[in-house]
């Protein structure tokens, strides 16, 4: 089975553990030699009503994903793992 990274960002990243929307796919991450895909990358909601900028991302290792539907990716993870904080950036940086 072959998918596109473009069809990959037109489907919705579900957790089945508690079967929370996480949002959709925003970047990848893959292994330069191989070209495996290593982990998904998820934006993290907004501070407020999904606005005014994402606190984080969720980096989803790929052996954590579980089934690639049609329009949905389902993943079993504990997001405490897979969260990362945003990285704040200077006024002028």
């Amino acid at each position: 089975m072959i998918i596109r990274f473009r069809e990959l960002c037109c489907k919705e990243v579900i957790n089945i553990c508690d079967g929370r929307r996480l949002g959709y796919v925003s970047d990848l991450e893959l292994e330069a030699e191989s070209g495996r895909i290593i982990s998904l990358s998820v934006p993290c909601p907004g501070r407020f009503f999904g606005l005014f900028g994402a606190r984080g991302i969720y980096v989803l290792p790929w052996q954590c994903i579980r089934r690639i539907g049609d329009d949905l990716i389902l993943v079993d993870v504990c997001l405490e793992d897979v969260r990362h904080p945003k990285e704040k950036r200077g006024i002028f940086s």
